[in-house]
Formats: C-alpha cells, sequence, structure tokens
C-alpha cells in the first residue's frame, strides 16, 4: 500500500514565493498539503489555496505554533510520514522523494535535509545561519552524543515517531527541539545532502538584527534545557 504524506508549510507574508513552492511540490507523490497561514498580511492564504493546498490559520505568531497547527490538523485522518517544509522556496521541493524514501522503505523515522552537505547550499545560506547553525550542532553533539550537521527546516518523520517526541516548541526552537528529542527517543536518524538557494524575499528570522538574536539565544537555551531533562 502506498504511504500516506502529508506536507506542512508555516508561511507568513510569502505571496511572492508559496505559489512557486506548491507548483514545485510532486503532487502526485503526496497525499495532502497544508499550508498553515500564520496572520499574514498579504496574499499568502488566497494564493496557496488556488494552488489547491489546503489552508488553515494559526494567528499566534511563531514558527512552532505553525507546526503544531499543522500537526493538529492530521488527527482525523493521520499520515503516515509527515513533511515540514518552509514557504519561501529555499528548498528545492521536488527532494521530497528522497527525504521520505529511507523512511518508506522502513530504514529510518526521522530523515533531515542538510544543507551543510553540498558547498553550493553552504555558500546559500547567510553568514549568520551558517555560524549559528555550527555552534548549535557543535553542542548538540556535545551534550546529546549525536552527530548532526544542520537544523535544516525540510524534514520528514513518521508520524508515530512525531506523535512519540510531543514537540513543545512555539517559535525558534522548533527545530532543535525535534532534532534532540529524535536522538533522547532513539529514533532511526539519517541526514541527506539537499540542495538550497537564497529564499525569495527578506528573512523574517536570520534577515534583521533583532530575529537573529532571538533567534540564537532561543536555540541555544532549547539546548540547554533539553540537556538537563
Amino acid at each position: 500500500m502506498p504511504s500516506r504524506i502529508s506536507v506542512i508549510i508555516p508561511a507568513y507574508n510569502e505571496e511572492d514565493s508559496i505559489g512557486l513552492v506548491l507548483d514545485a511540490l510532486p503532487r502526485n507523490f503526496i497525499h495532502e498539503v497544508i499550508v498553515v497561514d500564520n496572520n499574514s498580511t498579504d496574499d499568502t492564504a488566497r494564493i496557496a489555496s488556488e494552488k489547491g493546498a489546503r489552508v488553515v490559520t494559526e494567528k499566534r505568531r511563531g514558527y512552532g505554533f505553525s507546526c503544531l497547527k499543522g500537526i493538529s490538523e492530521l488527527d482525523n485522518n493521520p499520515p503516515d510520514i509527515v513533511v515540514f517544509l518552509d514557504g519561501d522556496f529555499s528548498d528545492y521541493p521536488e527532494e521530497i522523494v528522497q527525504l521520505v524514501e529511507p523512511i518508506k522503505s522502513g530504514e529510518m523515522d526521522f530523515v533531515l535535509g542538510s544543507r551543510m552537505m553540498l558547498p553550493e547550499s553552504r555558500a546559500a545560506l547567510l553568514p549568520q545561519s551558517r555560524y549559528g547553525n555550527q555552534l548549535a550542532v557543535f553542542l548538540m553533539r556535545l551534550f546529546f552524543k549525536y552527530r548532526y550537521t544542520d537544523l535544516g527546516p525540510f524534514r520528514a518523520i513518521r508520524y508515530e515517531s512525531l506523535q512519540s517526541i510531543n514537540m513543545q516548541d512555539t517559535n525558534f526552537g522548533w527545530t532543535v527541539e525535534m532534532q534532540i528529542k529524535a536522538v533522547k527517543k532513539g529514533l532511526r536518524i539519517l541526514e541527506v545532502p539537499v540542495k538550497y538557494r537564497k529564499r525569495v524575499g527578506v528573512s523574517k528570522i536570520t534577515g534583521t538584527f533583532s530575529g537573529t538574536i532571538k533567534a540564537g539565544t532561543k536555540i541555544i537555551y532549547t539546548i540547554f534545557k533539553h540537556s538537563i531533562t
């Protein structure tokens, strides 16, 4: 029986990119696409709906809030695999196939798309993102004895595994929380190299000084918090 794959795309003011993301997804490979509109003030929701996505609204601002809202929408008809993908067109949505395949085959539970493995992908990251990633994965290796290379947002996880790790973070700590809990839970983890390009528009996080500081602080806090719990 083919695996049921749900894609969750958090989006805040991504009217210039969300259509490109949805057009690039291999729709015949996917059961459903949920775009979580994080209280956008532009036409993100309308464009996503016109492109065939199921659009839900999360009025509380925060990447984690958006992801949690998307997960809650799966409860009535849960998939086999959940994929998280950003709405800024920095990732290559067609690469969802290579993220999902190790889970479909039964070999892995959690597959992370790493932007750090390919030189051209690393070069597309803002310097603050590269340095922040390096610090975060170093700390995770130090405290949790697992060698990640990235905190990439493009990721796939078995639905039962996602339920078991009980995600809680509501903003910048979401990605690192998932990776730490995956290690603690003993999930079978794989990183695969993915292509990456400069996003459409300006990042709401690393594109501003205050966003960079807030995100970095929360990520480091999350790592230390889970190291003592």
